[in-house]
């Protein structure tokens, strides 16, 4: 791994574990399409479901009080069967058709979940089972779940407070089960792993980013944040999907 890349994948890690901190949201949107360009769609999204682990989790422990267990309990089994076909999706796609999932996923995903001004109230417990289901499906195949909770907490008229808690440690479930997924059934496989001294540095940036994003949670608003966010979740699902469209043709 060069020098170059190793900047460019810490700046997205911060970047979106700051974005994490502030919207509950943000690993994924902006971690998955820069790290699929840097170091290939299938490794890239590994790294990047790596990394919600550490951010998940070391969220969570301040946000405890707002999580809505009953939710995150229909979120946990669901995302796991939304996890297991995903990981053979991976091991059976090559790089190029990776590159349109993952490019394509982003920027519907941002379409849908910001581009409808209002969804009709829904709820149900198969709404929230079909929301971990997808989620987890998308968070193994593309790194990106956030937009399906995002459209689930549109239709549910979920507090945001709770929400962005609730998140964190979904979030990090469905991180170990893509992991744990893609391992198990070689969609990437030990030897392809990066160097080990990159996940110290992973820990390390995210627990800057989130220290960085509870500095500016004072100061800089939830839609300036997501803002970033969309731009830069946009621009990097449109290179994903315009590098793989070029790989495909060139095959």
């Amino acid at each position: 791994m060069s020098g170059g890349v190793l900047l460019i994948t810490v700046a997205a890690i911060l970047i979106g574990s700051v974005l994490q901190r502030l919207s509950g949201t943000g690993v994924g949107l902006v971690v998955s399409p820069v790290l699929a360009l840097l170091l290939g769609p299938s490794l890239g999204v590994f790294v990047t479901n790596s990394t919600t682990i550490v951010s998940g989790f070391l969220i969570m422990l301040a946000v405890l009080d707002r999580v809505d267990w009953k939710r995150f309990l229909i979120f946990l089994p669901t995302a796991l069967l939304g996890a297991i076909p995903a990981g053979f999706v991976v091991r059976e796609l090559d790089a190029a058709w990776l590159n349109i999932v993952i490019g394509s996923v982003v920027l519907l995903a941002l379409g849908l979940t910001f581009g409808v001004p209002q969804m009709p109230q829904v709820r149900s417990r198969a709404l929230t089972g079909a929301a971990g289901v997808i989620g987890g499906f998308l968070n193994t195949s593309a790194g990106v779940a956030a937009p399906a909770m995002v459209i689930y907490s549109r239709f549910a008229r979920w507090d945001q407070r709770s929400f962005a808690a609730t998140m964190q440690p979904t979030f990090m479930s469905m991180g170990i089960f893509s992991v744990s997924t893609k391992l198990a059934v070689g969609a990437t496989t030990v030897d392809q792993l990066p160097p080990w001294w990159l996940f110290p540095i992973i820990i390390v940036t995210v627990v800057v980013g989130i220290r960085a994003g509870g500095w500016l949670s004072e100061r800089v608003s939830i839609s300036t944040a997501r803002t970033l966010a969309i731009t830069l979740a946009g621009a990097g699902g449109a290179v994903a999907l315009i590098r793989g469209i070029i790989m495909l043709v060139a095959q």
